[in-house]
């Protein structure tokens, strides 16, 4: 959707995608055997043919996702994200091992690990929290009729307060409190209860004057 949340999504996926494919390019370049294991490095990271082809690929996609931005590049980097780290612990297990075939040492296992984590924060980032605003479209499309009355203007915004609080704070209270009290701008919920006292006093000002007439 188009949304600023889509600037961040772009910048990760177009960053991470970036730093792959300068990897795999210069794996590349250095003429490797597809699936040498014999040490060759590029950019201080091990690496072989095969693992520089799939490094470019996958920059490839990441770049993909940047353009489209959106929803779409935001899933891309939580699921390349998770592959990544999935891919650390897989080769960390493999180092020693004859299916080590795309020749991964331990610091390519940190930086499979280092990449998955800036992907899922970039993905994740305004998406998956418990304190998102109001006007956040990930909160909205969750809660649809809540946002409905944020847009009608029953409920108002309050400084310093998520939605979601805000939402539990307006049913604990009941429907009919929504956007009175401490819940809008402008308003205060101690005026209502002076207000409330006010009256119930007057009453029984009142019946306590018709009794001393009565006498």
């Amino acid at each position: 959707m188009d949304h600023g949340l889509s600037k961040v999504y772009r910048i990760g996926a177009g960053l991470m995608g970036l730093v792959l494919i300068a990897f795999g390019i210069l794996g590349l370049t250095h003429h490797i055997g597809f699936f040498d294991t014999g040490g060759a490095t590029a950019a201080g990271l091990n690496t072989n043919g095969a693992l520089s082809v799939l490094s470019v690929v996958v920059g490839a996609i990441l770049f993909a996702g940047m353009v489209i931005g959106g929803n779409f590049a935001s899933t891309l980097n939580i699921v390349f994200g998770g592959l990544f780290l999935l891919s650390g612990f897989v080769n960390l297990a493999l180092l020693q091992t004859d299916a080590n075939f795309l020749a991964f040492q331990i610091q390519n296992v940190l930086f499979s690990f280092v990449v998955g984590l800036m992907l899922l924060v970039f993905g994740m980032y305004g998406r998956v929290s418990g304190g998102l605003p109001h006007d956040n479209p990930y909160w909205r499309a969750r809660h649809p009729e809540e946002a409905e009355r944020f847009d009608r203007g029953e409920w108002h915004p309050v400084s310093g307060m998520t939605a979601g609080r805000q939402t539990a704070r307006v049913r604990m209270q009941g429907a009919p409190h929504a956007g009175l009290g401490s819940m809008g701008p402008g308003t205060s919920g101690s005026g209502s209860r002076r207000g409330t006292a006010g009256q119930v006093a007057g009453r029984g000002g009142g019946a306590g004057g018709s009794g001393d007439k009565e006498r």
